[in-house]
């Protein structure tokens, strides 16, 4: 892992937390991949910003640290699909928060620029 040592006082949990699933777009590929299985390009399609090159960091980075599983079919043409590991599920509740806080927060901000 790149992490540093978090042998330090409060706080540093939640900074690797924030480290390895942190970012523009690990949060909406982790969204995507919670309901299932996922090939590249179908990541590509829901995720219509998200460069090819920066799509293909994040998951490796996802991977890397245990949190995607890549599958390679081996086939004509490749098939390669992603999906959340064991410890990647574990992610789910935390989502799902972040879901909601996020609905809240987007009516927040609507209601803020109302008034403006």
């Amino acid at each position: 892992m790149r992490h540093k040592s978090y042998q330090c006082s409060f706080g540093c949990s939640v900074e690797a937390a924030i480290e390895a699933i942190g970012g523009k777009w690990k949060g909406v590929i982790l969204f995507h991949l919670a309901g299932d299985t996922k090939r590249f390009n179908e990541l590509r399609r829901l995720m219509s910003e998200i460069t090819q090159k920066m799509l293909t960091k994040q998951l490796r980075e996802l991977e890397r640290d245990g949190i995607v599983n890549r599958h390679v079919y081996a086939e004509v043409p490749p098939k390669v699909e992603y999906s959340l590991t064991e410890f990647g599920s574990t992610l789910l509740p935390i989502l799902k928060e972040l879901e909601s806080w996020g609905n809240q927060y987007l009516e927040k901000l609507a209601q803020i620029r109302q008034n403006h």
